[in-house]
């Protein structure tokens, strides 16, 4: 039976029992308000120790009889290490829900409906009675079941014997051997408002790092402590949404369904699963399950694909009850099973188990070996009974098993070396699969892709093979040797050669000279460190920053630097190591700062794991996209070559194509959907392979060519199809591709979902392609590629998909649980880290509060920071720590007047910046064909606005609870008034740039500068930014500590998460019909295309395309591949010149084979460009090229005389080496102005193209294009323009030099595409001399000047005057046709009358767009003003001229606007009004006058000084602080250095700041401030030993090192401890030792040899100071701390301790020092016995300073009862008590901290007393006394009161003005109550005098007011009586009544009632009528003992009145 802990409608805790799993249901809903309570689970019991049996426990028996519940341990005959293994599991039909929790009624299927219940822990004792155990209420979850973030999840404590939770725990219970239950309780987590915080998403290292990945389950997780622990947490799996249990129950049925399924299905299935992790703690299991279970677990294993799911599952295994219990018995149970049938199976099911133990160890070396070993010990025992059983088990088995054995053999002698880390146990140190074949491997599939070490020597140099492109290749090994190589060697040659130029350089110059150099090969960055960590969908990204000073003048919009995806090498010891990176993130406006996010290589990741997080790199780049390179060449290592597709045409070049494998068997195809529309209905379907039976081809509307590549491409397995500019290739390629969509059953393998692969170069060739066949499929297109302009395809990106609800609802079960799992940890940590993100942002965007930075600041300077606030002198208005920064109100004037000169220099220029055109930069271009637009985007959670706003709103609500003063603030405050908020704005803004400025400074305190400082105020405001740095990077580095573990687990979840993505992605593509990728997104999935194995690939620009990236994107199920392309135009691009001029790896697979002969088809009709241009092409680049009619009827240009024409020049052009890029300005001005000509005559900017050959071109071209003219008009470079055609083309060539270089103008590829992309007109400008050298561009110019289409100007022609022609030569000449006209005027008139002033212009006939600009004459008001406006503007409704009035309320003149009436006006002229102080007002007359004067007078102070201050303070109560200075010697001797109003007027003083530089007895200098006793010291502990060094405080007793003694040498040895002093004399023979140099050593046997020789160093080593130094024969010390040589036997003089004893005989208690230079001698084997014996008594001296701790502990303990009974009081705040607190709570209490907490407390029970004294009093009097002990309250409390000799003496003196004050007015009261107070009037004018005077109350005033006191004593009774203390003592003795007779009535009137003296009878009071005596001996109400007669404080009659009155009689 169990319980659950419920609510009530009441909200009352009520318990719910189920019995034997027949549950019920509790009336009521669950309520959920209350998610802050603990919930109980069940009351958790433990078995004792006489558990009896096995200790595993048992299925329950009845659980098929009727369901129940099965409980499960691991306790017993395996051993105490598997107690851990706790769990509890529920069967039964229906689950539990939250409302109610019921037991399941039933099994089902073997127990597969089992469902896990967090938290729970059940056990059977002896008896075999069960017993539950609950481990409390744990689940921590939100309203919706979420876990609510990483903060809330509760710890587990650590259990006694080191065992860990398996299960999140809340509590926990233990039953003892009589069986009684004893209950612990954990508190589950809540947060600060009781709401849980959700599961803390993280993952601990386990005991010694052998368990790191004990605990991680679905829907829970695990952590450890700082102890190793294992801690568990609920993720919702228990308890979920509504009551019903989320995921599938795990069963025998389960396993079975999941066993048939893939690999990769059933490994993200097993992993996800929330029922696994608790299948797995099972120790009692069927065989069956168990073989069926290690059945499912191998196929698992199988998924090679994901690796970090397969880990993760391996994590959850190893450390299992199943891999640790169950496992070992299943085969030790094997020898002796007796069954036939079962024996035969044995070896399959043995096969699986060495598949699971080869993967747990294969990713868990170093902490399963242990385990795998035992189990491998049974397995080998079971194998050999089985085959001498005659059991058949394969060879292969055994080779298996011997090869296991041979690795944990090997691993067991790794481990015994202690070279087997288990800190890398998570990185997989061995070779996955152990296959053992990677030694028979050719070379290139073991080459490592990244360069290796070696590599860098400058003398290497790799092994190529070229490009076979003229014969076939050897075979097919050989040729994928070839492009493995070339592809490898085009990635690592600039980055290995160019860092074998760059170690040389390093040998032979410094950094500043490195700097200035150039490399050819790569691009280095200096001083790199890492600056922060960054978390990406990707992992772990890192933040570095570089030094950007040589970068200042680039522009990173237009570099190739660091672009996504490249490859970088990071070093800190000249590449002798280094680390590998890519460019994860690039922003422009990051990289101006030198900032880049990079992302480690998993090896780099673990090296930069170990390395110092400050180390400052040289990073190298090379712009290769390592990741395209990596993808591919992973895909040719692994390509299996006898499964590459088409060999016999790619490797053996064969002629002879044949038709498509699938295409024999049915060649049956019908293309009536590509025909025209005429013929749709009467084409049939017909056999392909029959020439004959083709129909025409103007059935398709094709000419012959594209007939023909149409039937090429349908008949024949490899197609070749060249297309020339504007031929119709993609036209085609549609066709074919609709064609074979069509007749999809001919290739579609049946049984599977088949697709079409359709792969391009660029993204808008991708593009292009899908949106065609889009119109004919409208659904079953996937597109994965870069970013797309396309809004058709949008839907169909990979991304879109995946988010869509379609795919949602097919997505696979395995996968939505997968996902879910690892989607909840990412977010959680995200927000985690994203937390940590704010703090910091907030630390660089502002002042952050003194409270946030306590933990960083000393004691002694949080103290003085304090100071203000402590002295009263403190305004308020800001933080204490903006003020101390000067950014308070105080600091605002000096601010301005320091930045008075800087304003001056930072004044921007707010002219109107020109906007120029949008051109895609060469960078943007690059990295939209790098990045893939997969689904990544599925993360968010939120539209990206939203996410923003709560960002914002989560940043916006830190900074307030962070920040005293923040940067993203400048509203105007509510009781600011306009013209007080525009006045402060300036300020404002001066100081956000000072806070800006001294943020960003690098420059910090040093921590030796920081001990150095007393006071803080009396630093200097650099100095003080200076220390606030320095805290800055403390709170930093405790930030990101914090955050490290965070992320560390946001990296694993990151792998999982891609994987899972992954798998994703193959869902998505599987279902789709067309898969259309880039060639950079078919690298990136290579692994899923093999997996997809597409039977038919479409490759659209085929010829740019790289031969290896072909190969790699096709499988081996590849049965029909068309390459379309045009191999004259663009070839593929490669990294290397090099090799593709001599290696031939720029020639494409396509070129390749039309080389070789192989059949294709070129289409030979161009449908694009008008003849003339078409001429430029045929026959110098294509053969024969047609023309299509509809090109011929082209309307000429306007405004210009021909249609194509190319201007000559010889202007030269300028060379960018950082870019290695052209630019001539002359082409870029002449082409911009005929681009704005051509827009003149009305054609539209999406007409033209500009075209150039150099991206630095294409800039310049861009800067003289402002978007107000040219918008929408397109600029690009020639390669990117591949594919794009436009009307008009002005063309920009760029070259131009002495040398007479043309570059890559002479590819006659290039050329092509630059003159084949206009459609209408071509102008091309260039140095027709300098090209004229190429041979084909002279052919060009020479068809050029056939028709005098080429010279020297360009001819333009006026539209409206066509006699004006203009001759064009350069831009200026455009400026005769300055409106695309002439320069007539125009001389149209407008409607309004005026005449068009602009010249002759094409554009506008009509001038209805026309604006006249002239000046509007229309009168707008009465008294006849004209309107201010231009004539097109409409006028004003209200008259805005000036004019002069009089405004009423000041009779003033000024200028006011003609509308406005003057009353409203506010006069601006100076108020002449003087204040009632007599000086005038400073503000505008139309404001109201000032009440606070700000002129300066002499003020005289109360405290009787002088100063300045301002006028105001006259008619105010309130003075300003007084700053004369104080100068009164105080009790230590020196001079107050406060001032008076610090000083208080003398009564409390400044504290003393006076540098104590007194020795302390660890030879360290105090460096307090001036005390009297030093306090203990605060420096690191420098004492250390051979062995180690004390890490403590210096101040702080050393633990002393237990280590054998290290001194010893050949002739003896010590035989005591490290810490004890030495029992052998130091030894003094010669020491045999040569030095480096090669002479005999100087030094002592045993010593350490002196870095000094007699002979090198003679001067230095003969230097007499004791005198024996020039002995040849000397033998010398060298004295560790300081390096000084002494000889050896006068220093051992000087170390004797006989020789420093002084005249009583005794020895200082000091360290030696050094004699030369006095430094204190600490390390000297030599000298050990002398040390150890002054460090002994120096710690004993240490340990009287810091006080007996078991003392000091107890009166701590006292302390904090004081400290209770003070805090209710009103006297002690919140923040003083919760200091004193933290005090005594902390580890190390000082005695120090004793004395200074308990005088603090004494005063504050003083004040307390006093407190009470006047309690009851109101009169100005008191209200005077109260301040004053508020401002003594103020001196007590605050934090840096240290209760020096000083300080104690003026809070005595002020106590006893305080008592005095306090008996004063007690006396007075009573004077007034008798009526008596003319009586002492002249007493009380002495003592109001005495008390109220400035200075401290000196003991000439204490004795003054007790003299005064006394005579008022005498005139006034202080008993209150009415009567005299010798009148009363006279009444008392004469009634003779013992004490308690004497009460009073409610007035006070004293009464007695004799007898026994209670009351018995009540009567009325002579003197007030009020009732007194009583009845019963209870007194009537009001009535009290009259203490004040005879002392009593009870009645007589009374026992307790026996017991106080007579407290001294004995009692028997």
């Amino acid at each position: 039976m169990w319980r659950r802990g419920q609510k009530d409608g009441m909200n009352h805790n009520i318990g719910q029992r189920t019995d034997e799993g027949r549950g019920s249901r509790h009336g009521g809903t669950h309520d959920r308000s209350n998610r802050g309570r603990l919930m109980r689970l069940g009351q958790p019991e433990v078995v004792d120790a006489k558990g009896g049996g096995s200790g595993a426990l048992k299925r329950n028996e009845e659980m098929a009889g009727g369901g129940g519940n099965l409980w499960l341990g691991s306790e017993g005959a395996l051993g105490e290490k598997y107690q851990k293994n706790w769990m509890v599991f529920e069967y039964g039909g229906k689950g539990a829900q939250r409302g109610g929790g019921a037991g399941g009624s039933g099994c089902q299927g073997g127990g597969e409906r089992q469902r896990y219940r967090t938290g729970s822990n059940g056990r059977r004792d002896g008896a075999g009675e069960r017993q539950r155990c609950n481990r409390g209420g744990s689940a921590s979850t939100s309203r919706d079941a979420t876990p609510q973030g990483p903060r809330g999840a509760s710890r587990a404590r650590r259990q006694e014997g080191g065992e860990r939770q398996a299960c999140r725990t809340g509590g926990d219970g233990r039953r003892d051997g009589t069986g009684n239950s004893q209950s612990r309780n954990k508190e589950s987590s809540t947060s600060r408002d009781g709401v849980p915080q959700g599961p803390r998403w993280t993952r601990g290292r386990g005991h010694q790092g052998d368990r790191e990945r004990q605990g991680r389950q679905t829907w829970r997780d695990g952590r450890r402590d700082d102890t190793g622990d294992s801690q568990s947490q609920n993720r919702g799996s228990a308890a979920c949404r509504d009551g019903v249990p989320q995921g599938p129950r795990l069963g025998f049925k389960s396993l079975q369904e999941l066993s048939e399924k893939e690999p990769s299905v059933v490994a993200f299935t097993l992993c996800s699963h929330p029922a696994l992790p608790g299948m797995l703690l099972e120790t009692d299991m069927r065989q069956d399950l168990v073989e069926l279970l290690c059945l499912v677990l191998s196929k698992a294993f199988k998924s090679h694909s994901n690796r970090v799911t397969l880990q993760r599952l391996a994590s959850i295994l190893k450390d299992s009850g199943f891999f640790r219990t169950t496992l070992p018995h299943y085969l030790a149970g094997m020898r002796s099973e007796s069954r036939p049938d079962r024996r035969r199976q044995y070896p399959l099911h043995i096969e699986n188990i060495v598949l699971i133990l080869t993967q747990v160890l294969t990713n868990f070396p170093a902490s399963s070996t242990e385990a795998v070993s035992l189990l491998l010990t049974l397995l080998r025992a079971s194998t050999d009974e089985l085959r001498t059983a005659g059991v058949n088990v394969s060879a292969e088995l055994v080779e298996k098993v011997q090869r296991l054995e041979d690795l944990v053999k090997h691993l067991q002698e790794r481990s015994r070396e202690g070279t087997l880390h288990k800190s890398r146990d998570t990185y997989g140190l061995l070779p996955f699969g152990l296959s053992g074949e990677e030694d028979e491997a050719p070379v290139f599939r073991t080459m490592p892709i990244y360069p290796t070490p070696e590599e860098f020597v400058q003398d290497h140099r790799p092994f190529l093979r070229p490009n076979i492109t003229s014969q076939r290749y050897t075979n097919t090994l050989i040729y994928l040797d070839t492009h493995f190589r070339l592809m490898r060697e085009d990635l690592v040659r600039r980055l290995r050669e160019g860092i074998q130029q760059l170690r040389q350089m390093q040998l032979q110059a410094n950094n500043a000279e490195l700097k200035k150099k150039h490399f050819d090969d790569i691009l280095v960055y200096f001083d790199v460190k890492l600056e922060a960590q960054k978390y990406m969908l990707t992992g772990l990204a890192y933040v570095v920053q570089f030094d950007v000073e040589p970068f200042k003048f680039l522009r990173w919009e237009n570099s190739r630097r660091l672009l996504y995806g490249s490859l970088v090498c990071l070093s800190c010891d000249n590449f002798e190591s280094f680390l590998y990176a890519t460019v994860a993130d690039r922003d422009p406006k990051s990289l101006n700062e030198g900032k880049v996010t990079i992302m480690f290589t998993d090896d780099s990741r673990f090296k930069l794991a170990r390395m110092e997080k400050e180390q400052v790199f040289l990073m190298v780049e090379t712009p290769a996209y390592f990741e395209a390179y990596r993808y591919v060449l992973e895909g040719l290592q692994e390509q299996d070559e006898d499964l590459l597709p088409f060999q016999r045409y790619i490797v053996e070049c064969s002629k002879d194509v044949q038709p498509p494998a699938y295409l024999p068997g049915s060649d049956i195809y019908d293309l009536s959907s590509i025909a025209e529309a005429n013929y749709k209905e009467r084409i049939r379907p017909f056999h392909s392979l029959n020439v004959d039976a083709w129909p025409k081809k103007e059935v398709f509307s094709l000419d012959d060519s594209q007939m023909s590549a149409l039937e090429l491409a349908l008949t024949k397995e490899l197609a070749i199809i060249q297309g020339p500019p504007g031929t119709g290739k993609t036209h085609v390629g549609l066709k074919i591709a609709q064609a074979l969509l069509d007749n999809d059953s001919l290739w579609k393998n049946t049984g599977r979902n088949s697709q079409m692969l359709v792969v391009c170069y660029t993204n808008h060739a991708l593009d292009q392609f899908l949106e065609g066949i889009y119109k004919f499929m409208p659904r079953g297109i996937v597109r994965v590629g870069g970013r797309s302009n396309s809004e058709l395809l949008k839907s169909f990106n990979l991304r879109e998909v995946a988010l869509s609800l379609m795919f949602k609802q097919r997505q696979p079960s395995y996968l939505r649980h997968a996902f879910k799992e690892v989607h909840l940890e990412l977010h959680a940590l995200e927000d985690e880290i994203k937390k940590h993100g704010r703090q910091l942002h907030c630390s660089r965007t502002g002042i952050l509060q003194e409270k946030i930075l306590e933990k960083f600041i000393m004691e002694k300077h949080w103290s003085s920071l304090h100071q203000p606030l402590d002295l009263g002198i403190w305004n308020g208005r800001s933080s204490l720590i903006t003020e101390w920064l000067g950014l308070g109100p105080g600091g605002i004037l000096q601010m301005e007047t320091e930045d008075t000169n800087m304003d001056e220099d930072e004044v921007v220029t707010e002219s109107e910046q020109v906007q120029l055109i949008e051109v895609t930069e060469e960078a943007d271009l690059i990295q939209a064909e790098r990045i893939i637009e997969d689904n990544i985007d599925t993360k968010r959670r939120y539209d990206a606005k939203k996410e923003h706003l709560m960002e914002a709103m989560a940043l916006k609500t830190m900074q307030k609870s962070m920040l005293a003063m923040s940067l993203d603030q400048d509203d105007k405050k509510p009781e600011e008034t306009e013209q007080e908020w525009t006045f402060q704005r300036d300020q404002k803004r001066k100081m956000k740039r000072k806070i800006t400025r001294e943020l960003g400074n690098e420059t910090a305190m040093s921590e030796a500068e920081e001990r150095r400082i007393l006071d803080i105020w009396a630093l200097s405001m650099a100095d003080r930014w200076r220390l606030y740095r320095l805290w800055m990077v403390r709170f930093r580095a405790d930030i990101r500590k914090d955050a490290v573990i965070y992320e560390e687990q946001y990296q694993e979840a990151a792998d999982r998460y891609a994987e899972i993505k992954r798998d994703e992605t193959f869902t998505i593509l599987q279902m789709a019909k067309v898969i259309g990728m880039t060639t950079t997104g078919a690298a990136k999935f290579r692994k899923v295309l093999q997996e997809l194995r597409p039977p038919v690939v479409i490759v659209e620009e085929a010829a740019e395309v790289l031969e290896a990236h072909i190969i790699t994107a096709l499988s081996d199920a590849c049965e029909h591949l068309i390459l379309i392309g045009d191999h004259q135009q663009l070839r593929p691009s490669s990294t290397e010149y090099d090799l593709e001029r001599n290696y031939k790896m720029g020639v494409s697979m396509f070129e390749r084979l039309v080389n070789m002969g192989l059949p294709f088809v070129r289409l030979n009709q161009q449908h694009r460009m008008r003849p003339e241009i078409a001429r430029l092409l045929t026959p110098h680049i294509y053969k024969d090229l047609e023309n299509h009619p509809s090109v011929l009827n082209f309307e000429n240009i306007k405004g210009l005389k021909t249609n194509l024409f190319f201007v000559e020049h010889n202007q030269l052009e300028k060379q960018f080496k950082e870019a290695k890029s052209h630019q001539n300005l002359h082409e870029a001005t002449f082409v911009v102005a005929l681009c704005r000509y051509l827009l003149l005559q009305e054609y539209k900017p999406e007409q033209i193209t500009i075209l150039t050959t150099y991206t630095a071109q294409l800039q310049c071209l861009r800067r003289l294009m402002p978007a107000s003219q040219f918008s929408g008009v397109r600029v690009h470079v020639v390669d990117k323009y591949q594919g794009e055609e436009n009307d008009i083309v002005l063309l920009s060539l760029v070259r131009s030099n002495m040398q007479g270089k043309v570059g890559f103008l002479n590819i006659s590829n290039r050329v092509c595409v630059a003159l084949s992309r206009a459609k209408k007109a071509l102008y091309c400008i260039g140095n027709s001399e300098m090209l004229g050298q190429v041979k084909l561009w002279s052919d060009i110019f020479s068809t050029l000047r056939e028709k005098d289409q080429v010279g020297g100007s360009l001819t333009l022609c006026c539209q409206n005057h066509p006699e004006r022609q203009v001759q064009a030569s350069c831009a200026d000449d455009f400026n005769q046709a300055p409106e695309g006209g002439c320069t007539q005027p125009c001389e149209f008139r407008l409607n309004c009358g005026h005449v068009c002033t602009i010249v002759c212009h094409p554009y506008d006939q009509d001038h209805k767009n026309y604006k006249c600009v002239k000046d509007c004459t229309k009168i707008i008001c009465l008294l006849g003003h004209t309107c201010t406006l231009v004539c097109h503007a409409q006028c004003p409704k209200e008259c805005p001229v000036r004019v002069e009035k009089i405004i009423p309320k000041c009779q003033h003149k000024q200028m006011v606007p003609c509308h406005q009436d003057p009353d409203t006006f506010v006069c601006k002229i100076p108020c002449q009004s003087t204040l009632q102080c007599g000086h005038r007002c400073g503000l505008w007359c139309g404001l109201p006058c000032t009440s606070r004067c700000m002129v300066n007078v002499m003020l005289q102070l109360r405290c009787g000084h002088s100063q300045e201050g301002a006028c105001f303070y006259q008619t105010q109560e309130d003075e300003p602080p007084c700053k004369t200075p104080c100068e009164q010697q105080l009790i230590c001797g020196h001079a107050c250095r406060g001032t008076c109003g610090q000083c208080y007027n003398g009564r409390f003083h400044f504290p003393c700041f006076h540098q104590c530089d007194r020795l302390l007895i660890c030879s360290h200098k105090c460096t307090g401030p001036c005390t009297r006793d030093c306090p203990p010291c605060q420096k690191p502990c420098e004492n250390c030993c051979v062995h180690s060094k004390c890490m403590k405080m210096c101040g702080e007793p050393c633990t002393p090192c237990n280590e054998p003694c290290a001194c010893q040498c050949p002739h003896q040895s010590c035989s005591k401890l490290c810490h004890e002093p030495c029992d052998r004399p130091p030894c003094t023979q010669p020491c045999a030792q040569t030095l480096g140099c090669g002479h005999p050593c100087i030094g002592l046997c045993g010593d350490k040899c002196p870095n000094k020789c007699r002979i090198c160093h003679e001067d230095e080593v003969t230097d007499i100071f004791f005198g024996m130094e020039d002995d040849p024969e000397a033998r010398f010390i060298q004295l560790e701390d300081c390096g000084h040589i002494i000889e050896h036997t006068s220093m051992d003089s000087y170390m004797d301790d006989k020789n420093h004893t002084n005249k009583e005989g005794q020895v200082a208690i000091k360290l030696k020092d050094c004699p030369k230079c006095r430094t204190p001698i600490r390390k000297n084997l030599r000298y050990g016995s002398q040390i150890n014996r002054s460090l002994t008594a120096i710690e004993m001296v240490k340990k009287k300073i810091n006080g007996d701790q078991v003392d000091t502990k107890k009166r701590s303990g006292e302390l904090k009862i004081s400290l209770l009974g003070l805090s209710g009081q009103g006297i002690l705040g919140e923040d003083q008590y919760l200091h004193m607190e933290r005090i005594l709570t902390s580890n190390h209490v000082t005695v120090n901290d004793i004395w200074v907490l308990e005088n603090k407390m004494n005063f504050l029970l003083k004040i307390q007393k006093l407190l009470k004294v006047v309690r009851d009093e109101t009169n100005a009097e008191v209200n005077k006394f109260r301040n004053t002990i508020d401002i003594f309250l103020l001196w007590v409390n605050n934090f840096h009161q240290k209760f020096t000799e000083q300080q104690i003496f003026d809070l005595q003196r002020e106590v006893q003005k305080l008592m005095l004050w306090a008996e004063f007015i007690a006396l007075c009261s009573t004077a007034v109550k008798l009526r008596k107070s003319n009586n002492i009037e002249t007493e009380k004018q002495i003592v109001d005098e005495a008390l109220g005077k400035h200075g401290q109350f000196t003991e000439q005033d204490e004795q003054g007011v007790n003299e005064a006191l006394n005579v008022m004593k005498q005139k006034v009774p202080v008993t209150g009586l009415g009567i005299s203390d010798e009148e009363r003592k006279m009444i008392v003795s004469a009634m003779k009544m013992r004490s308690g007779h004497w009460y009073q009535c409610p007035n006070g009137h004293v009464y007695v009632i004799t007898e026994c003296g209670g009351a018995m009878e009540a009567r009325r009071c002579t003197d007030c009528d009020a009732i007194i005596g009583g009845g019963n001996h209870m007194l009537a109400s009001g009535n009290t003992v009259a203490s004040v007669m005879d002392g009593a404080q009870y009645g007589a009659w009374s026992e307790a009145n026996n017991l106080i009155n007579f407290g001294d009689l004995y009692l028997d």
